[in-house]
C-alpha cells in the first residue's frame, strides 16, 4: 500500500502561482512513477503531468505545457507540481497518483494509488 497526501492548493488570482506537494508513505516511493491529474466540476478526470520513477523523464498535457513543472524528491518521498501563470480554466481538484511502473501514463486507470485531492481555484 502507498498512501498519498496532497497539499498546497488554494485560491489565487489569474497569473499567479501555486506549488502543490504530494507526500507518499508506505512502500518504496522510488519504485513508482507519479502523475498529477485534475477534475473540474462536471468533467472527467484529466491528466496534467507525469514523471518517471527516477525523475529523468517528464510529460505534460498540452494545456499546461510551459506553465507547470513536475518534479520529485525521492529522499523526501514527495512529488511536486509548480504551477505558474495560472488561468481560471485551471480551477479543479488536483490529485496525485502512483503507478507501479518505471514510466508514467496519461490514463487514470493505469495508476494504483490516489491521494484525496486538493482544491485549486483561480479567480479572474
Amino acid at each position: 500500500q502507498v498512501q498519498l497526501v496532497e497539499s498546497g492548493g488554494g485560491l489565487v488570482q489569474a497569473g499567479g502561482s501555486l506549488r502543490l506537494s504530494c507526500a507518499a508513505s508506505g512502500r518504496t516511493f522510488s519504485n513508482y512513477a507519479m502523475g498529477w491529474f485534475r477534475q473540474a466540476p462536471g468533467k472527467e478526470r484529466e491528466f496534467v503531468a507525469g514523471i518517471s520513477w527516477g525523475g529523468r523523464s517528464t510529460y505534460y498535457a498540452d494545456s499546461v505545457k510551459g506553465r507547470f513543472t513536475i518534479s520529485r524528491d525521492n529522499a523526501k518521498n514527495t512529488v511536486y507540481l509548480q504551477m505558474n501563470s495560472l488561468k481560471p480554466e485551471d480551477t479543479a481538484v488536483y490529485y496525485c497518483a502512483a503507478r507501479s511502473n518505471i514510466r508514467y501514463s496519461d490514463m487514470p486507470r493505469d495508476y494504483d494509488y490516489w491521494g484525496q485531492g486538493t482544491q485549486v481555484t483561480v479567480s479572474s
